[in-house]
């Protein structure tokens, strides 16, 4: 009895007298841990991250067709959307985006691109020409042809409001522009030897999102921000010269009107092969007694999708076209394409893109959500990165680890936001940030592990986290800093991911939750809100703290023990949380014998104060401890991680 009441007054001595060894339970955290953003269940979406029963969203299907002139370098044709209305309000108008209204001198994105330029720089002599606007609710509704044009928004209202909760309206209109040279790194044309590639995305006026948070959502097309859409069907039609190959988002409705048949031959073997198949092979570029029916003159290429938020299509006399199949976990099987120009041609290059297209997109179909469309095309064109329903740009020039990069992480899009509508053009991260957590298990995969996979090495980013000038991930993409906007969109995000599958909730749980987000608002608009609640209700964590800290906050972690001592023949470890949030922390004890086990201190231990004592009870002789062992954590002080071997003598 006396021993044991001696070394509780050296304990307390301990904790009373050593700066070092600080008393525990004295402060209140509960700042850190309370909700710091209204999470509340709505009326149309529920507290678990769920679309209630009262949940709507509108749709619009489109009917398009364009030819192309490449010789005036133009695209012109006729747009008719069918328009649903699911919300509980009478619309009395719609807004529309009209993308391409950027390339002119006078568009907001024109001028608010710095004079120096970025990354989304454009030509300024495109734009729109819209004429024989036509608006009619209903079947038999009276013709409207007032419109208004702002920008890059135009706004079209009906002779009678839209009915609410199923009213339907159609909007047609034609429409024309030049297609520019430089289309902000997401379209445009490119010439090569053998002629021009034509990348058309923001081609076409589409509707915008009417929904439950803010109505109509308007903000203008500037750069950085991308784009919030509604679902629907889409069939389209691209006449172009009859020794163009086009490629598009969905399926090619009539192969035997556009190819030849040797082409359909190999067109098929190409959906039974496992391996890359030549379809247009690098010396019949221009062949067209080859590769297409005996005409001349103009051709049309037919495509349809559905349940998608987009489009996208190219076209040129100068592709080699290669495919392979994609096999998918239902036992359906697709088709995974590749277009490019000789300049890309080698197996250190585009050649292998089909390959990569395939790995990227069975792999994601097996570990999240299958994919749906009937194509996966990989266009090379002079566009660093960009996705589209079922289709992407990639650097025509990009080889490697570079070509298998960019391919991955612009078909992970078709996860985030393609099948998960987000609104990248305010929440980047639920895109970008998500794909680039989901691309980081993708190249752990990809023929087993041919390239590197890095975003688990938190640490490297940490010039970055200590930066005055670092933005937080809340920061929209028109706002950030364009030399920040990797962090705050893509890699802050992703490494946030990594930390609450790798270190917080462990993969099983965050598998669970991510999966069941992803199949929960597949095809519908989650806010941030959405997914938070969702992760939190299906994982079973309060995950309060780590929301704030991360995603809508600034600081950083800094885990430290500032001391070990011996107590009663165990070990007493003092730790400190130094950084702006609290963080688990998890130790990894070293023993003489050179043994090692693992202990995980929950993240509460810090809801009293920003000290712990923690015991380790054992009876060897401990010679090292380290916090977060594997190093997942972006701790920005590496000083206090671990404590060397003790001064301390038993």
């Amino acid at each position: 009895m006396m021993k044991k009441m001696f070394s509780g007054l050296i304990l307390t001595a301990l904790f009373l007298g050593s700066p070092s060894i600080a008393q525990q339970g004295l402060e209140n955290n509960q700042s850190d841990f309370g909700e710091f953003m209204n999470r509340k269940g709505t009326f149309t979406r529920t507290a678990s991250g769920k679309p209630s029963e009262n949940y709507w969203q509108n749709a619009a299907d489109y009917q398009i067709e364009v030819t192309l002139d490449d010789e005036a370098h133009t695209l012109t044709g006729k747009v008719t959307i069918d328009y649903t209305n699911n919300s509980p309000e009478e619309l009395s108008f719609v807004w529309l985006q009209l993308e391409q209204n950027r390339f002119t001198p006078d568009s907001r994105g024109t001028l608010t691109t710095p004079v120096q330029g970025n990354r989304y720089n454009g030509d300024i002599d495109g734009g729109y020409d819209i004429s024989e606007v036509q608006a009619t609710v209903g079947k038999r509704g009276a013709v409207s042809t007032k419109h208004l044009i702002e920008d890059t928004r135009m706004q079209v209202w009906f002779d009678e409001p839209i009915p609410a909760k199923g009213g339907t309206a159609t909007i047609s209109m034609n429409f024309s522009f030049k297609v520019p040279i430089k289309g902000m790194d997401r379209m445009g044309r490119l010439q090569v030897k053998d002629g021009w590639i034509y990348a058309f995305a923001q081609w076409y006026p589409k509707v915008s999102v009417f929904d439950d948070i803010e109505g109509w959502n308007v903000e203008p097309y500037l750069g950085a921000g991308e784009f919030y859409l509604e679902y629907g069907d889409f069939d389209y039609k691209v006449t172009v010269p009859y020794d163009h190959i086009v490629v598009g988002s969905g399926k090619l409705m009539n192969p035997k009107e556009v190819l030849s048949a040797e082409l359909q031959n190999r067109y098929q073997d190409a959906q039974q092969s496992n391996e890359t198949v030549y379809l247009v092979s690098p010396d019949e570029i221009k062949n067209t007694e080859i590769t297409r029916p005996k005409q001349d003159g103009m051709i049309t290429w037919h495509f349809q999708i559905e349940n998608a938020r987009d489009i996208a299509f190219a076209s040129s006399e100068s592709f080699i076209w290669d495919a392979a199949k994609i096999n998918l976990p239902s036992g359906k099987t697709i088709l995974a394409q590749s277009v490019y120009p000789k300049e890309s041609d080698g197996q250190e290059a585009w050649s292998r893109s089909t390959e990569y297209s395939k790995a990227s997109i069975e792999h994601y179909s097996e570990k999240w959500y299958e994919y749906p469309y009937d194509a996966a095309t990989n266009v090379a064109a002079d566009i660093g990165g960009m996705e589209y329903p079922g289709l992407n740009f990639c650097r025509y020039t990009s080889k490697g680890e570079g070509l298998w990069g960019v391919t991955d992480h612009e078909f992970g899009h078709n996860w985030f936001p393609m099948i998960v509508g987000s609104n990248e053009r305010r929440y980047a991260w639920m895109d970008e940030g998500f794909n680039t957590f989901i691309n980081h298990y993708s190249t752990l995969e990809f023929n087993d592990g041919e390239y590197p996979a890095n975003l688990d090495q938190t640490r490297r980013y940490n010039n970055y986290f200590v930066n005055e000038n670092r933005e937080g991930i809340d920061t929209y993409p028109d706002v950030a800093n364009t030399s920040n906007l990797g962090m705050v969109a893509y890699m802050k995000p992703g490494i946030g991911l990594i930390m609450l599958r790798e270190y917080v909730l462990g993969p099983e749980r965050f598998d669970n939750a991510f999966r069941s987000y992803i199949e929960t608002w597949a095809y519908k608009h989650p806010q941030p809100s959405d997914f938070f609640n969702h992760m939190e209700n299906v994982a079973g964590e309060n995950l309060s703290w780590f929301w704030q800290g991360w995603f809508y906050g600034n600081g950083n972690i800094d885990l430290g023990i500032n001391t070990v001592v011996p107590y009663s023949g165990n070990y007493l470890v003092v730790l400190t949380n130094k950084g702006d949030f609290p963080m688990p922390v998890l130790l990894e004890i070293e023993f003489e014998d050179g043994s090692k086990e693992r202990q995980m201190l929950p993240v509460e231990i810090w809801q009293r104060g920003d000290n712990w004592n923690h015991l380790i009870r054992t009876d060897k002789r401990v010679v090292k401890v380290t916090i977060d062992p594997d190093k997942i954590l972006p701790d920005v002080n590496l000083g206090n991680d671990s404590w060397p071997q003790p001064l301390y003598e038993d």
